[in-house]
């Protein structure tokens, strides 16, 4: 006997819905850390210490800097005992609010890590180090599963991306662009100076580390050491 209509119906539906049983859900989309509506909130209380000592260090290094505010500007972002850079011997474009550790690690990588590795392997001085700034308030990017929801090391002024140095010959090296250059000097200077960050801060993560990092170096002085 010749199936009926109805059954054929059935039996359709029955493979479509096993077919597609297996398809795994869209992963929600990842949610901005949003600031405190009514703006930051500044904090009041003596300067630690260790801070005190970070500002002496930086003055003894012949820094220019301004201390700033202590802020809470809400969702976990948090700003303490941070400066603003004005000169550090290099221009350094797009810094913001930094946390004075970061920005004595920053100054000695600059002075003692970039600038001597350029003239001994490109034969040309930094004139300026291009960055893609330090404090936003949000959350940590390509962490995976383990950092959703976590606020980054940018959302407590903490951390510096740097994306490119230009030489005073006119050239520009682009981590991007650059870190598996067909030039083995240049591929030899973004190594040494990435490696040079390793020796600063807390954690430095470059190209190899995974996708999100692919164009440009991420510094900061928080959580566990790694050098990647």
């Amino acid at each position: 006997m010749a199936p009926s209509r109805f059954t054929l119906l059935l039996a359709i539906l029955f493979l479509s819905a096993c077919i597609g049983g297996d398809r795994p859900e869209p992963a929600p989309p990842a949610r901005p850390i949003a600031p405190r509506p009514s703006g930051p909130i500044t904090l009041s209380g003596q300067t630690p210490r260790d801070t005190q000592q970070c500002f002496a260090d930086l003055s003894r290094a012949e820094v220019r800097f301004s201390p700033l505010p202590d802020r809470d500007y809400g969702s976990g972002c948090v700003v303490l005992g941070a400066v603003q850079l004005l000169d550090i011997g290099t221009p350094v474009n797009g810094l913001k609010a930094i946390r004075c550790p970061a920005a004595r690690a920053l100054t000695g990588w600059v002075r003692h890590g970039v600038r001597p590795a350029a003239r001994h392997l490109l034969g040309s001085d930094v004139t300026r180090i291009d960055s893609y700034g330090t404090y936003v308030c949000r959350g940590i990017v390509g962490g995976g599963s383990r950092a959703a929801g976590r606020v980054s090391e940018h959302g407590l002024a903490n951390a510096v991306d740097i994306g490119s140095f230009v030489l005073a010959d006119g050239r520009r090296i682009s981590i991007e662009r650059d870190w598996n250059s067909p030039d083995p000097q240049i591929r030899e200077f973004l190594r040494i100076v990435h490696r040079s960050a390793c020796k600063r801060f807390v954690t430095t993560l470059g190209p190899e580390y995974n996708a999100a990092h692919t164009n440009h170096f991420h510094f900061d002085m928080g959580g566990r050491p790694l050098c990647r």
